[in-house]
Order: C-alpha cells, then structure tokens, then sequence
C-alpha cells in the first residue's frame, strides 16, 4: 500500500472527508476526470479494489494523460496481484512524466514482489534520484541492497535515510540488524539505543513493533558485558511485552543470582553511550553516533 499513500499520503485519517467529497463530486459532475478519481481513492480505502480500478480507468478514458489516475491504477492492480497490468500502469505513468517518483517506486515494488532485485534496484535508485532526501527511497534500497548481498552499500543507505528523517521510524532498526548479521556488537548495540532514544523523545503514544527486539539485544548484550544495571534496566523492560517478557524474567533471575555469587559489574564501558536518560537510573549523559561517511556516496 506505500504507493498509495505516496501519491496521497493526507488520506490516510480522512475517510469520512474523502467520502462526503466523493458524493459532492458526484451531485456536481460525475464524468469530471476528479471526480471519478476521488471515487477510486474512497473504494480502494474501502478495500474495493476492483472497483477503484475501474474508476481511475474511467477517468483515463476522460484524460489519458492525468498523471495521478496512471499511478494510483497501478496501486490497485498490485492490490489484486496483477504484477503485469501494474506494471503497464506505472510505465504509462512515467510516459507521462519521467519525473514522477511515485510511479518509479512502484515499478521497483512490482519487482520486488516478482523477485526481480536487479530490476528492482534500478527502479527505487530512479525513485532515490527523484527524491534524495525521502527517507522511503532510502529505505528500500538498502533492503534491495541487502538482499543483493551488498552490505556495505545497504548500511549506507539505512544511516542516510535515518538522518534525513526516517519517517518510518525503521532505518536504525534495520541497520542494529544489518550489524548483528556481520557480528559487529557495539555497533548494533548503538542503533539499537539511538532507536530507543528516538522512540522515547518523540513524546507520541504508538506501538513500535521493533521496540521489544532492541530492548532484548540490549539486555543480552549489556549481560554479556557484566554491566548488570543497564541489563537489569534492559530485562524489566523486555518483560513488558509478551515476545520478550520470558526472556527478560530469565535474564533477571541470572543477573539475581551473579549478584548474590559476589559478581560485580563491570567498570569499562565498551560502547560510546549508554541507556537514554528517560531509562536509566543514574542519567548517564548520550552522544550521537558517529555517522557513516555519505559525503562522496549516492546510492
């Protein structure tokens, strides 16, 4: 559904708005090109996508050059699983306008789903050109990346898009899990806390899926270097979802029983910051990361 909300990302909480312009429209003038496609928008968030489809389709015939109607068909063919009719769709698009980006992303997610990574590559890097600074775009070409076995050009790709403002809120998570596959703890460790740190600050009540996985690597990994208080912060959160909430009452019961044996927790730090201040009881005070070298690199 990305490219939907690419092309119209306001109506993702506007249902009731979308709906009642959808009957004005039609009062007024039911064969206008925008009125058929607002038609199309409100079934395909009614998840009626063959009749969203047939709208735009009907305003194609009215306007086969309205650039939204091409994209937004394209959209609803990948809703149905008809790779090859959406395809079609979003390459009308770009005969359109080689400049729209959300036709190029939705070419590269078409492959993506066929399996097709090269051609898929090719198509989110013309989205990326388009849009450098879409955090989106960034997204998945690191994941294409990834699955090109291309890791060095993949962990580039989730830091840029984390520091353009990753509006997913998922770069750090994916680039903590792209270091804990190459076995670089530390640096896992930190995209983890800054993923924590970013959630926590933001001040918005919403469900981080990732939140329980960083949280679980960061009390495994503070156990692992015997610093008991961040674990033990770590563990109590762990136990707080249901995924994770067994494993954090085992690491507590470990670090109980360490601490009763007389095992005292470590004094060196092995990572550049610790816990966000929010977390951890005695404020220890956070650095940023030290971002990855994107000045010459444009994936």
């Amino acid at each position: 559904t990305d490219t939907f909300y690419l092309t119209f990302p306001f109506l993702y909480s506007m249902k009731s708005e979308l709906s009642y312009l959808a009957h004005n429209l039609c009062e007024i003038d039911k064969y206008r090109v925008e009125t058929c496609c607002v038609i199309g928008n409100y079934y395909s968030l009614r998840s009626q996508h063959e009749k969203a489809a047939l709208y735009f389709q009907r305003a194609l015939k009215l306007n086969p050059r309205y650039l939204g109607a091409w994209t937004l068909m394209g959209h609803e063919y990948m809703e149905m699983k008809n790779t090859s009719a959406a395809i079609q769709a979003y390459r009308h698009a770009i005969e359109v306008n080689k400049r729209d980006y959300r036709a190029w992303y939705g070419l590269g997610q078409t492959y993506e789903i066929l399996k097709m990574p090269f051609y898929c590559l090719y198509y989110y890097r013309r989205a990326h050109q388009l849009r450098p600074n879409d955090s989106r775009m960034l997204v998945a070409l690191g994941e294409c990346y990834e699955k090109l076995n291309q890791l060095v050009e993949a962990k580039k790709c989730y830091w840029r898009a984390y520091a353009v403002g990753d509006v997913e809120k998922m770069a750090l998570v994916k680039l903590a899990k792209l270091h804990e596959q190459l076995t670089e703890s530390e640096q896992a460790a930190q995209c983890y806390i800054k993923y924590i740190q970013d959630i926590y600050s933001c001040g918005e009540i919403v469900e981080h899926l990732e939140e329980s996985t960083a949280f679980r690597y960061l009390a495994q990994y503070y156990f692992k270097c015997k610093l008991w208080d961040e674990a033990s912060t770590c563990a109590q959160k762990c136990c707080a979802f249901n995924d994770t909430r067994e494993e954090g009452k085992a690491l507590l019961r470990q670090i109980l029983q360490l601490r009763n044996q007389g095992e005292t927790s470590t004094t060196e730090t092995p990572t550049p910051f610790f816990l966000p201040a929010s977390l951890s009881a005695n404020n220890t005070p956070t650095r940023r990361v030290s971002p990855l070298n994107l000045s010459s690199v444009t994936p």
